[in-house]
């Protein structure tokens, strides 16, 4: 539902997206999801976006007709020029290859393609199976890490000055930043800022930018 609601996003404001890698769930859903959205402040109107979201709803899948709560966390990660100056060591990196999930039938990559890159020392995970050739998903790849590494300096560096000033960091990666409510009553809550939206449907439906502009204004520190 989040990545509809982005990619609406896109639609309604003309900017360009691309699904860079997409995992499917053990029973239904998305496990986990890259898409890269390129247009002019982007970055800027989605950062805020950072965080845990929580959705409460009847779910689809109990025949009970229960509702359920359920949680998806969401990073936003800008991509940086080509000069950023990380150093990826080769001992650092475990490399895996996979079949891509492509749609099926005549599309489908048959091919071990798809590219995951684990850096060791950061624990972090990138993956990519857009390209059909491995070569390019391992490029894409590795950009994708040295990005992420990139602004995990970037924000470790932050942390070092705030902690200096005796200060909060101003988003909490790790926090539920927003709840989308559609029963037993309809809303939409920013956690953070306090906006709310009694109409979840347009919200899911990609009309978000009136609630980035507001979040964009009224989160300490946030993006301009």
């Amino acid at each position: 539902m989040l990545l509809r609601m982005y990619e609406r996003f896109c639609e309604k404001n003309d900017f360009a997206y691309e699904e860079i890698d997409l995992q499917k769930g053990d029973e239904a859903g998305l496990k986990s999801v890259t898409i890269k959205i390129k247009g002019d402040k982007a970055y800027g109107l989605l950062k805020n976006e950072s965080g845990v979201h929580r959705l409460v709803r009847i779910s689809p899948f109990d025949s009970g007709q229960r509702r359920h709560t359920s949680f998806a966390a969401v990073s936003i990660t800008p991509e940086f020029k080509n000069d950023v100056n990380i150093e990826l060591k080769e001992e650092d990196l475990k490399i895996d290859v996979y079949h891509s999930s492509g749609a099926g039938g005549q599309s489908v990559n048959t091919s071990n393609s798809a590219v995951r890159i684990t850096h060791i020392p950061s624990k972090i995970v990138v993956s990519c199976q857009t390209a059909r050739s491995q070569l390019l998903n391992k490029e894409q790849a590795l950009t994708m890490l040295k990005n992420k590494l990139y602004l995990k300096a970037l924000e470790e560096e932050q942390k070092k000055v705030n902690d200096l000033k005796n200060t909060d960091i101003a988003i909490n990666f790790g926090s539920q930043i927003r709840s989308y409510i559609l029963e037993p009553y309809k809303l939409v809550k920013d956690h953070r800022t306090g906006y709310e939206s009694n109409e979840p449907d347009k919200i899911l439906d990609g009309e978000i930018k009136e609630m980035l502009i507001y979040n964009l204004q009224n989160i300490k520190g946030g993006a301009k």
